[in-house]
């Protein structure tokens, strides 16, 4: 937010707005959707839910390269017999991140790997969050995000839940609480916005992670990024 707000002054209204699971926060409060306070102290009890959702230690995260989307639905399912495993993030084409429980992850990791997957990696985080593990979690934070004042936005969100454009207040809510018990369908949502008509994407805050998935999905698109003032400048340059 530090940085959109470096860029605001710019007054170029975007067409649409989206962000990669925590990051749908601070898309909102871009488009006008809750405050900045309210987001700060809803995303801190996130957290805290998301983390007391599963005993410490038991919960395992990780990405799986080069197989197809369907490929990593069925590994999951296979190795579901073991325990709580879903597809978390479908980030790009021959990238999902899959989350759950560690012996169901650690089980799917080995299907993945017989079906050709090129590369498995673990990572950092034990939270399994956008697995149905988290259904304590939403159902925790509907109680909180009922107690906020939301608005219609100002540019549609395409959400991360369904990868659809939703504006209105009412939907918002509703569609936070799916998020964490869901997939995020990254490369839908990207695909769903060049449908919208967006060709150019600005990535605002720290690194470039999102462009780079961004060029995987979208080749064609023109990619800024905002996360200081020397990528600021150049941003402003490109678009003047």
């Amino acid at each position: 937010m530090a940085a959109w707000k470096l860029f605001e002054p710019v007054g170029i209204k975007p067409v649409a707005v989206a962000g990669h699971s925590l990051g749908e926060y601070s898309a909102l409060v871009a488009a006008g959707g809750v405050s900045f306070r309210d987001a700060v102290g809803l995303v801190q009890k996130r957290g805290r839910y998301m983390s007391e959702a599963v005993a410490k230690g038991t919960g395992l995260v990780a990405a799986l390269l080069g197989l197809t989307a369907e490929v990593v639905k069925d590994v999951c399912r296979r190795a579901s017999s073991v325990g709580v495993v879903a597809a978390a993030n479908f980030n790009s084409p021959g990238q999902v991140v899959i989350a759950g429980e560690k012996a169901a992850v650690e089980r799917a990791i080995e299907l993945a790997k017989a079906q050709g997957c090129k590369k498995a990696i673990p990572l950092p985080v034990s939270v399994p969050v956008h697995t149905p593990l988290m259904q304590q979690a939403a159902d925790r934070l509907a109680k909180d995000l009922a107690t906020v004042r939301w608005s219609d936005l100002s540019a549609p969100l395409v959400n991360n839940a369904e990868a659809k454009a939703i504006s209105r207040a009412h939907e918002i809510q509703a569609s936070l609480v799916r998020q964490l018990p869901s997939s995020v369908l990254w490369e839908d949502t990207v695909q769903t916005m060049g449908r919208m008509g967006v060709t150019t994407f600005l990535e605002i805050g720290p690194g470039t992670v999102l462009t780079g998935l961004i060029r995987r999905i979208l080749p064609e698109a023109q990619l800024l990024n905002v996360n200081d003032p020397k990528s600021l400048d150049a941003t402003l340059k490109a678009i003047s």
